[in-house]
């Protein structure tokens, strides 16, 4: 599902003497983290590092950066607001933007170097740009038209992108345009990825340029027989009725298929899939020498994912590894070709663990690349010629992310090298050859720090120090940014869970408080981390709560047994943990055991109201915002994988997992939010919520904003929900004052 993994990390610090933090300052500008950067790029020459990063005047506004390596200078490249002073996105990029989480950004908000690291691709208002590295204030626009997802081929000479549902390049030798698809309109789209792919599977593209730019791989779908849900999308001045293709769980999905094409002749082959058409098309994938496209086929079920190698001159395929399980088959971005020798690394769940193996291009099994009570998160890099694979991991804590180095010989597979210094949470962006990385370093009491590094460790340069000194937004905030406590407490299954925990300003040890429980709870996320924290934590926790978190088993980042538990039975053994976590709180001599509150938002919305009808003698409020409360009413990727089967095939799974069968067992006071133009978790599951409350007369309070999406995304509308979270908590719990 990936809700809100943005966006509810995105508010993130603490109370104060000096100056009091008030959601106004979160919200406004310039961000309290001090001056950020986001998609972190090394150019291909390992000249320059290039970044994103908000505006002074406006943090969600972004331009392009660079720091030069060689004369150590810091430069906007590209200012967006000079490039495209009013943006006017289209209804798809609109969507696309919700799909990826950056409803509220504008401006540049993704780039892309030449193979030669001397242009820039940069897409901005539906227009595309080449921006000469050495020059770029003559920015040269070439492309026109709701262009979509562009790339550079690997080798330089064509840019290509979607426009009207169709493939375009463009020859850049010659500037001659050419469209490759002609199909593309109605209910058929070529080279691009369907909604469930983009919202379930992280697929952000649905083409792939061959390694030498011979031959472009494309998904081409039809969603015709994907039921059309009709949605009201209500704005404060107007309702659009949108017509919306969308596989509810056990509907049909899209019909696909792969093709190649050559951007010089423009004919296309297709390739066979197989027989069984009811299939995700998950991910493709081109060989070193162009030779082979490899593709992933999972099945509709998402217990088999076959890994399939197809011969690019004739189409002959062989599968070269099948993966299974009695669950699901995770989906991952980690197939690496290896350019000077014909294997390639693969990652599998297969030992319970996310570990990396190294495989011939027929199949077979070399060796494993990693090994351990522990798991790979992401391949970062790969340097053939040092024999080295870089790759994030919580090896050394769960709550942790470092970078670590492994050997392609599995010889390091047990005892990987860490290489990022600072018990914390490391985000690593490195050089296509493996050589430099850049090092996005953060803890409860360090804001974001960008570092240039060698592979080793050592630092380079610094790119972003970021240090809390008295020029630092968040310095009048900083001594009292309250400290965040972590540990441990045992699942009733004996698995260990992880919370967090501010205690409130001027904590008495001999008074009780209130506690503000925040959870998600779902799959695909992990909410407690030693990370640059979360502001409206931080600002609950100035209002004399007491503030917890727990990661529930289903959450990410765990061994297999910690996140299979919950299949086919949604919100149970998430709720029995977070109860868990309410009577441990409970056993505290300053937690006030009456006046526990608990938050969420899509998934936590969904545990909210579970958690009030398991226990609302435990839980005296809470708040629901844009929560699923029938399963069948969500997608069919997401749904499918998790609660298993379809509502027609096992309804008493869909039963159990909703919110509906449950309901009786709410009492304590709830307020439930929803967006009113929500194209994820769709507004019926709260209307319908609505209804089977009154119908068991349960008073509760109501919020629906005009026009929002899922995220409730605009700094307005932002300040707003979380102002009435605050005075929801504070209305129903007594104050916060301490008993």
């Amino acid at each position: 599902m990936r809700l809100l993994l943005c966006l509810l990390a995105a508010l993130a610090a603490a109370p104060a003497s000096a100056e009091r933090l008030t959601l106004d300052r979160i919200h406004a500008d310039p961000s309290l983290a001090g001056p950020g950067v986001k998609n972190l790029r090394v150019s291909p020459d390992g000249e320059r590092v290039t970044f994103l990063r908000g505006r002074e005047d406006n943090q969600f506004q972004q331009d392009l950066w660079e720091y030069n390596l060689k004369d150590k200078t810091m430069q906007r490249l590209v200012d967006s607001k000079k490039l495209v002073p009013n943006e006017n996105l289209s209804l798809e990029e609109k969507a696309r933007r919700e799909r990826a989480r950056t409803a509220s950004l504008s401006g540049i908000l993704s780039y892309s170097w030449s193979p030669d690291g001397k242009q820039l691709l940069v897409p901005i208002g539906g227009d595309l740009y080449l921006v000469d590295a050495a020059r770029p204030e003559g920015a040269r626009k070439v492309a026109t038209g709701n262009v979509l997802d562009p790339k550079i081929s690997p080798k330089g000479r064509y840019v290509s992108f979607v426009r009207n549902q169709n493939l375009v390049v463009i020859d850049l030798k010659t500037g001659a345009e050419r469209q490759l698809t002609q199909d593309g309109k109605g209910t058929v789209h070529n080279a691009e990825a369907e909604f469930v792919a983009q919202e379930e599977m992280d697929q952000t593209t649905g083409y792939y340029w061959a390694p030498d730019d011979s031959a472009v791989a494309y998904k081409r779908y039809d969603e015709a027989p994907v039921p059309v849900v009709r949605r009201f999308e209500i704005f404060a001045d107007r309702t659009e009725v949108i017509d919306q293709h969308y596989p509810a769980a056990g509907d049909p999905n899209v019909l696909v298929d792969l093709f190649i094409v050559s951007p010089e002749t423009g004919i296309s082959r297709k390739v066979d899939l197989g027989a069984e058409k009811d299939i995700y098309l998950v991910r493709a994938d081109w060989s070193a020498d162009s030779k082979t496209l490899v593709y992933q086929r999972q099945a509709r079920d998402q217990k088999r994912l076959d890994l399939v190698a197809v011969d690019a001159a004739t189409l002959a395929q062989r599968t070269l590894l099948t993966e299974t399980s009695t669950t699901w088959v995770s989906i991952h971005n980690d197939l690496r070709f290896l350019k000077h020798r014909p294997a390639f690394i693969w990652a599998s769940e297969r030992s319970g663990r996310n570990h990396l193996y190294l495989y011939d291009l027929n199949g077979k099994l070399l060796n494993p690349i990693s090994r351990g009570e522990w798991g790979i998160d992401s391949v970062l890099a790969v340097d053939e010629a040092a024999g080295k694979v870089y790759v994030s991991s919580n090896k050394d804590a769960v709550i942790d992310k470092q970078t670590y180095a492994l050997a392609l010989d599995g010889s390091l597979a047990a005892k990987p090298a860490r290489i990022t210094a600072g018990d914390g949470w490391h985000e690593a962006a490195f050089a296509n050859n493996g050589k430099i990385f850049v090092d996005t370093y953060s803890n409860p009491r360090t804001p974001p720090q960008v570092s240039i590094r060698r592979a080793d460790g050592a630092m380079v340069q610094w790119l972003e120090r970021n240090e809390l000194d008295a020029n630092h937004p968040f310095a009048p905030y900083l001594p009292d940014l309250l400290p965040t406590d972590y540990g441990t407490i045992q699942a009733n299954d004996g698995q260990t869970l992880h919370y967090s925990m501010i205690k409130p300003a001027n904590f008495d040890a001999t008074k009780r408080y209130p506690v503000f429980l925040f959870t998600y709870g779902g799959p695909h996320s992990q909410r407690v981390t030693r990370a640059w924290g979360n502001y409206f934590d931080q600002y609950m926790a100035q209002q004399g709560f007491v503030v917890f978190r727990l990661d529930n088993r289903g959450s990410s980042r765990r061994e297999r047994r910690f996140t299979d538990v919950i299949h086919n039975n949604l919100g149970k053994h998430e709720v029995e943990d977070q109860l868990t976590g309410i009577d441990w709180l409970a056993r505290q001599s300053f937690v006030d055991a009456r006046r526990v509150g608990v938050f969420g938002w899509s998934y936590g919305g969904f545990m909210t109201l579970r958690l009030l009808a398991a226990a609302s003698d435990k839980i005296a409020m809470g708040v629901s915002v844009a929560p699923v409360t029938d399963w069948a009413l969500y997608d069919t990727h997401y749904t499918e994988q998790f609660v298993g089967g379809t509502p027609k095939s096992d309804p008493q799974a869909y039963a159990r997992s909703g919110v509906f069968a449950h309901l009786d067992g709410v009492k304590s006071p709830l307020l439930l939010v929803h967006g009113m133009a929500d194209d994820n978790v769709l507004f019926s599951n709260t209307t319908r919520l609505i209804d089977e409350l009154v119908k068991r007369n349960v008073q509760f309070d109501l919020m629906t904003y005009p026009g929002a999406k899922h995220g409730i995304s605009g700094r307005t509308s932002q300040r707003h929900v979380y102002g009435l979270i605050e005075s929801f908590f504070k209305k129903h719990l007594g104050g916060t004052a301490a008993r």
